[in-house]
């Protein structure tokens, strides 16, 4: 191996790595991560028992410690300060690629604060895996993860995502997937089209690829099984709306000017306010008080 390759497969102090690890089929990891998992001073893990497993069955044993949304706060800033103390740490989620809606995030973030080396071990990344056998668009594309449980985030970005032109990835578990494509089909329409991916790589692959309302009759009727990468396709864009130049107008001048047209006061009122978006009353009371 040349001198510059074996430096840069090395690993080196003080640094935290991202492996990513398979989503299914474990033939899917790289040489490269398993040399990173087997160098470095310790592994922290989203849960120790499925990362235990996988290990053992590459022949691994590495010292484990756990990372998760539940810790993370915490356990970062232990894993940063063993990290400026100049040990090694690889990051691994339980499948896929660490630091995507993971608590990841946070420990990269606070290692760039920090000025702690970060590098990653490219591989296998669920979102994108089900992006490419979608049948959908994916020259452009947006990553939304799981939708929120607070009913009014849950309602600010279902509404996001109606004027959404982009392909979207969400992540869905088995248990919460029928409340999910009902919501999405009240916010995006039961026409639109979606792809259903689950047990990606896995022997029962799946990808059901059909409209929001067809899959909610589809998982009437069966239950949803494995965790699910749902695929939607993006709306349609729509020509954005000139401004109309008579709402720079004030209140009483735009009164006035449908007047000029020929309308009597009354019917000017309810033509400003309509055009406003306001109540009629509510524009008497603003006639009211220019006055």
């Amino acid at each position: 191996m040349p001198r510059e390759q074996e430096e840069k497969n090395r690993i080196r102090e003080g640094t935290l790595y991202l492996v990513s690890t398979p989503i299914g089929n474990l033939a899917d990891i790289s040489e490269r991560a398993k040399k990173v998992l087997n160098g470095v001073d310790f592994i922290a893990a989203e849960d120790t028992r499925n990362t235990l497993k996988l290990l053992m069955i590459y022949g691994i044993s590495r010292p484990l410690i756990s990372y998760h949304e539940h810790n993370r706060r915490e356990r970062g800033a232990e894993i940063a300060d063993r990290l400026a103390a100049g040990e090694s740490c690889a990051l691994v989620t339980d499948a896929g690629t660490p630091a995507i809606s993971d608590p990841g995030e946070d420990l990269v973030a606070l290692c760039a604060e920090r000025g702690i080396p970060v590098t990653a071990v490219p591989g296998c990344c669920a979102g994108i895996t089900a992006l490419t056998l979608s049948g959908l668009p994916t020259g452009r594309f947006c990553f939304e993860g799981f939708l929120p449980q607070d009913k009014a985030d849950r309602r600010e970005r279902l509404a996001a995502l109606a004027e959404e032109t982009r392909t979207m990835l969400l992540h869905e578990a088995p248990h919460k997937l029928r409340t999910t494509l009902k919501d999405l089909a009240a916010a995006l329409g039961e026409g639109r089209r979606i792809s259903l991916c689950r047990e990606l790589t896995k022997l029962n692959e799946e990808i059901h690829r059909t409209t929001l309302g067809e899959a909610m009759a589809h998982y009437a009727a069966h239950d949803p099984r494995g965790e699910y990468v749902l695929v939607i396709e993006g709306g349609e864009k729509t020509a954005k709306k000139e401004a109309d130049p008579l709402l720079l107008l004030s209140p009483a001048d735009h009164v006035a000017y449908y007047e000029k047209q020929g309308l009597s006061r009354m019917d000017a009122i309810k033509a400003a306010a309509k055009a406003r978006g306001m109540q009629k009353n509510e524009l008497y009371r603003i006639l009211h008080t220019e006055n």
